[in-house]
Formats: C-alpha cells, structure tokens, sequence
C-alpha cells in the first residue's frame, strides 16, 4: 500500500522548507548485488552521487560495475539488469574499490537501508583485501519513518513508497547510479522537512535514524 504526497502536504505544510545551512558534503549509495544475503551473494555495481550544502551535485557522481565470473539466476537478472556479458566485462573488483573508496574521500555515506548496502560493500572490500573505512551512515528508511511517522504506518516501507509520497521519479529502477540519485532527492526532501523541526547536520539526521530503529526493534 503506498500513500500520497497530498498525505504529506498535510502532515507537513504545502510550503516548501528550507534546506539546513552547511552540511558539507555527503555520499548517497546504492548497490546491486547477486543476491539478498550481504554476507554470501556478491557485490555486482555501485553507484553513488554526492549533495553538498545546495543540493545534489550531478557532476560528483560514481559508477561501476565490478568484474565477476557471471552467474546469477534470471529472475534476479531481470530485476538489476546485469547481465552475464557485463559482469564479466566490468572493472576489476580492487581497482573498482580502489576507485570508490578515493571518490568517497572519507565523506559521510547515505543509503535506504543502509546496512545492506554497508555489510556488502564491507563483505567485498575484505575479499579484495582492501582495508574499509570507519565513515559513518545514514540510513533514510527509519529517517522517514521517523520524520513521518503518520505515513510510516500507512504504508511507507520501501524505497518505491518514499520515493511515490514525494514525487520523486527513478528513470530506471534496480540499477545503482539511479537509484543513488533518486535516493539523494529523498534524503533532501527528509532534510528539509527534518529543519523544520530543528534537527540539522548529519550527526543529528543519523542519531535520529537510530533512535526510530532501536524504538521500532522494541515494538
């Protein structure tokens, strides 16, 4: 069940808030991988773009689609459109990982459930032997729960719910580069509105994201 922006307009104002001052810069993140376990299927595609204090910087962005030996079932396939011929095709996984972890440059990360994307960016890293990196996360699916609670309870759970109250239109689902940028207008959608009610800065959209998670692991 999916629920409107007219929902949101409600709860929220029809006016549109104003972004916090000074955020730096941060890194939305999205992957696609061979499968739903983390810590079993394989890293397939990063994609990833950064929003500073203005907004989404388009030009700032990352792509890859990392080197494999090709498998995966068709159903799956289907879903994240990497196909055999571009898994064996893509970049080698250390020079691919090399290359995201310069880009990121240590910069805060941002993901809808941002674990998984985490625990399969870390998962790939170590197979690489590559050391990870300490930066911290935001995860915007317990932020929007959070910031709208009303809609969290009817109905808002996945991306494609957020992503439908607000507007935001993906070009092509499941594939990481768009799912990354349409990700980045959710999280300053959520900025925005969580301004509103005083809590700015990444630390404080992060803190606020664990508390809704930790409250909801007690329900």
């Amino acid at each position: 069940m999916s629920f409107g922006l007219a929902s949101l307009k409600r709860w929220f104002g029809s006016g549109t808030p104003r972004d916090p001052p000074r955020t730096g810069r941060w890194v939305v993140v999205d992957t696609e991988t061979s499968g739903l376990d983390p810590m079993r299927d394989r890293l397939l595609a990063v994609g990833a773009v950064a929003v500073d204090d203005d907004g989404i910087v388009v030009d700032d962005s990352f792509e890859v689609v990392l080197r494999s030996t090709p498998s995966g079932d068709p159903e799956n396939i289907v879903v994240h459109g990497i196909g055999h011929g571009a898994q064996a095709g893509g970049v080698a996984p250390v020079e691919a990982l090399t290359e995201f972890s310069a880009w990121t440059a240590g910069a805060p990360r941002v993901g809808f459930h941002a674990d998984f994307d985490r625990a399969v960016l870390g998962a790939a890293f170590d197979q690489a032997g590559i050391p990870r990196d300490d930066s911290p996360w935001l995860d915007l699916a317990p932020l929007a729960a959070a910031l709208v609670p009303e809609a969290h309870r009817y109905g808002g759970r996945s991306l494609d719910d957020w992503l439908a109250a607000f507007g935001i239109e993906c070009t092509i689902r499941h594939n990481a580069a768009a799912d990354a940028l349409a990700t980045a207008e959710l999280l300053l959608r959520l900025r925005a509105i969580a301004a509103r009610h005083g809590t700015r800065g990444f630390a404080a959209l992060a803190k606020a994201a664990r508390a809704h998670k930790w409250l909801g692991a007690k329900d």
